[in-house]
Formats: structure tokens, sequence, C-alpha cells
């Protein structure tokens, strides 16, 4: 395939890949429902962040190094495991009744951006995912640290129009999603979506 058919092929996988639903969904809706866009935003920004960290480790070979070690493989997985299930498992047990507290102290804001992206980092189907994915499209004789950082830049520019896309879509709802019982629910069902994530990625096989 020509430059171009490769650029395009590319493309079009990561955009089925990013409307796939999945966490990184379920997070940038539940956050956008229940603490507003700015926070939805942040988010969406440390998602994205996590995708490009990945993508510096596939450039640099720890990918590489994940893909065939089964320790590596293991330990990344079962930290990811743990830390969706510690998000999740809080939503559950104490969710919010009010965002009287989020909306006065912008500080809850920047826990998002790290939420969003450690929730990538430390899950590695991000990182097998890319290794196995990416090289394909990775004309030969090409520099391939150059061409790995390019189509995951493609990956995040697709993912941050679809997180504002999620983001705007849920604005004209606000007022109704900003209720104390809806607060309560959004809380309880992204975390219990959280804790199976959290369940299947622990018994994941690479």
């Amino acid at each position: 395939m020509s430059i171009t058919d490769n650029l395009l092929a590319f493309t079009f996988a990561a955009t089925l890949l990013t409307l796939t639903p999945g966490l990184d969904t379920a997070l940038v809706l539940r956050t956008a429902t229940v603490e507003g866009k700015q926070q939805a935003l942040r988010a969406t920004l440390g998602i994205n962040a996590g995708c490009l960290l990945w993508g510096a480790a596939v450039a640099f070979g720890l990918g590489a190094l994940i893909a065939v070690s089964e320790v590596a493989f293991n330990v990344l997985k079962y930290c990811g495991a743990a830390y969706l299930a510690w998000l999740g498992l809080n939503m559950l047990v104490r969710p919010r009744s009010s965002l009287a507290s989020v909306e006065a102290d912008g500080k809850p804001g920047a826990n998002w951006f790290l939420k969003g992206m450690m929730g990538n980092v430390l899950n590695p189907k991000i990182g097998i995912f890319y290794v196995s994915f990416l090289p394909q499209f990775i004309p030969q004789g090409h520099p391939l640290v150059a061409w790995t950082f390019g189509l995951v830049s493609i990956h995040v520019v697709i993912s941050l129009a679809w997180a504002l896309i999620l983001i705007g879509a849920t604005q004209p709802l606000a007022g109704m999603l900003r209720r104390e019982k809806v607060i309560k629910w959004m809380d309880r069902t992204t975390g219990m979506i959280f804790v199976l994530f959290a369940a299947r990625l622990a018994f994941s096989k690479r």
C-alpha cells in the first residue's frame, strides 16, 4: 500500500476502535454528566496523554517487552485491574449526592486528568494493541519512531473529537443529570462498569 493508503486504512481502523464503547467512553460520559464539561475535558486529556505515553513506550521498545514477557504483562495487568477496581468500588460505596464541593474547588479536575491517564497507562491491552496493530501501517523502510508517534497522534485526534461529541451531547441534559438521585445512579453505574472492566483485565490473557 502507498503511504496515503496506509494512513487512510489506519484512520478508519482507529475510528472503529474509538467508537467501540469501553472504559474511556464510560469515564468521559460519567465525568461530563456528573461533574461538568471542564472536568470531562481534563479526563479526556488524561486519557489521550495515556495513549501518547503508550505510543512512546512502543516506539522505544517497552511495548515489545510487555508483548513477549509474561511477568511484565502480568505485573502491569494486575496493577491496572487493582487501580480500576479501587476507582469503581469508591464510586459504588461512596457515591456523591452533590456537586457543590466540585464546583467550589477546581482541584478535583486535576485528579480526573490523572485518573484518565492512569486508566490507560495501567492497561497493558493498550500496549499490546499498539504493538500488534501499529506496525501493520508503517511503510517498510520508514522511521519507526516517527511513524509510531504519527499514528498514535491520529488515534489521539480521533479520540479527542469523539470525546468532545460525547461531552457536548450531555450538556443539554446537564440540569437533570446533576440531580442527587441521578448523580448517585451515575456514580454507582460507572463504578460497576469499572469493576467489571477490572475483572475482565485481571483474567485477560495476552
